[in-house]
C-alpha cells in the first residue's frame, strides 16, 4: 500500500471551549459532523465566496486540528486571530504531528473525506526522511482533486474547485463566510468552470493557455507533476479537442463529475 508523508502541508491546533462553535461560523462545512472516525474538507472563503484556505479537520478530543498548505499556515492562523474576538479559542502549530496519505487496499484509517478513491488522509509522526509525495501527486491529480497551489487564495470560487462534489460543503448548515454566493452557484443549472485535471505531451508554460482550436477555453494552475497539471477550464468546451502551447492535451474527466458537467 503506497504512503507518503505530505510534507508540503501543516497543521494548526485549535483548542479551547469555543473552539467548534468558533470554526463552524467560518468554514465551509458542518463542524458538528467531525469525529474521530469523520476526518472533514472544508474551505475557509471571502465574503464573496472565493477560497482563500483549503483545509482538511481532524478531531483529537476537544482540540481540532487544521491541515492546510505548508506556506499559508502562518497566513491562515492570522486571519483566524482576526475573527476570534473575545472567544475562548488558542491556535497554535502542531509540529508533533504530520499529513500522512496512503492509497491502495487495506488501510486502517478513516477514508478520505472527498472520497474513498483517494485512500486515506491521517495524522501520525513525522517520518524525518524522504517520501514519496510525487507518488501521491500523480494518484491526487488523475482523480481531480486539487492542492492549494491550484486553488490559489481569492482567486476562484470555492463551488468551481468542485468542493460541492468532494463534499468540500454543507448546503444545511447556518451562515459563514461566503455562503451567499456559493448557495446562488449551487442553485444554478450547472458550474461555467471548474478545475480538472489535465495530461500534458508537450512542456509548456506554467500558466499556459488551453485552447479548444482558436478559443481559449482555459489555463493551467499550480505545479505540474510528470505529464499532470490542474487548469482552470470553461466547461462548454469539455467535448472538444484541446492544446496547450500547440501540443495535444487531453482533458481528465473524473469519476465524481456529474454527466452535465
Amino acid at each position: 500500500m503506497p504512503q507518503a508523508e505530505l510534507s508540503d502541508r501543516a497543521l494548526l491546533r485549535l483548542s479551547g471551549p469555543d473552539t467548534r462553535g468558533f470554526l463552524q461560523g467560518l468554514l465551509t462545512q458542518d463542524v458538528a459532523a467531525l469525529s474521530p472516525e469523520q476526518p472533514l474538507y472544508a474551505g475557509l472563503l471571502s465574503p464573496q465566496g472565493k477560497a482563500l484556505f483549503q483545509l482538511f479537520l481532524f478531531a483529537d478530543g476537544e482540540d481540532v486540528l487544521l491541515d492546510a498548505a505548508a506556506e499559508d499556515v502562518e497566513a491562515l492562523a492570522k486571519r483566524l486571530s482576526m475573527f476570534r474576538l473575545r472567544k475562548q479559542v488558542a491556535i497554535a502549530p502542531e509540529p508533533a504531528l504530520a499529513v500522512w496519505q496512503s492509497w491502495g487496499e487495506g488501510s486502517a484509517h478513516p477514508a478520505d473525506p472527498r472520497t474513498p478513491l483517494a485512500g486515506s488522509r491521517y495524522l501520525a509522526a513525522p517520518s524525518g526522511g524522504p517520501g514519496a509525495l510525487e507518488g501521491w501527486h500523480a494518484h491526487r491529480l488523475v482523480l481531480g482533486l486539487p492542492d492549494s497551489d491550484e486553488i490559489g487564495r481569492d482567486e476562484l470560487l470555492w463551488l468551481e474547485t468542485n468542493a460541492r462534489e468532494l463534499h468540500g460543503v454543507s448546503f444545511a448548515k447556518g451562515c459563514y463566510t461566503g455562503q451567499e454566493n456559493t448557495a446562488r452557484m449551487h442553485h444554478r443549472d450547472k458550474l461555467r468552470k471548474r478545475l480538472l485535471p489535465l495530461r500534458l505531451s508537450a512542456e509548456s508554460a506554467p500558466d499556459a493557455k488551453v485552447m479548444a482550436g482558436e478559443r481559449e477555453a482555459g489555463q493551467l494552475r499550480g505545479t505540474r507533476h510528470g505529464d499532470l497539471q490542474m487548469a482552470i477550464f470553461r466547461m462548454d468546451y469539455l467535448a472538444q479537442p484541446l492544446t496547450v502551447d500547440g501540443a495535444a492535451a487531453q482533458m481528465l474527466v473524473p469519476a465524481w463529475l456529474p454527466a452535465e458537467g
